[in-house]
């Protein structure tokens, strides 16, 4: 009997943690299709009176590795 209850508790448990998984990944879903993401590359464009980024010069490859 003590062995039954704890497979049954065991199932319970288990069951319990699968629904919370689910509830907290449908809230996660609905926070992300709500979110208006900003354009591809804002640090393109920038507002006026901001420097605009300057390249790096280009590295020269050392080693002997492809």
């Amino acid at each position: 009997m003590e062995t039954l209850l704890a497979l049954v508790a065991g199932v319970l448990l288990i069951a319990f943690g699968m629904l919370l998984i689910h509830r907290l990944n449908a809230q996660h879903d609905a926070r992300i299709a709500v979110h208006h993401f900003s354009d591809a590359f804002p640090a393109l464009t920038r507002p006026p009176g901001h420097p605009t980024p300057t390249r790096a010069s280009p590295k020269r490859r050392t080693g002997t590795w492809p």
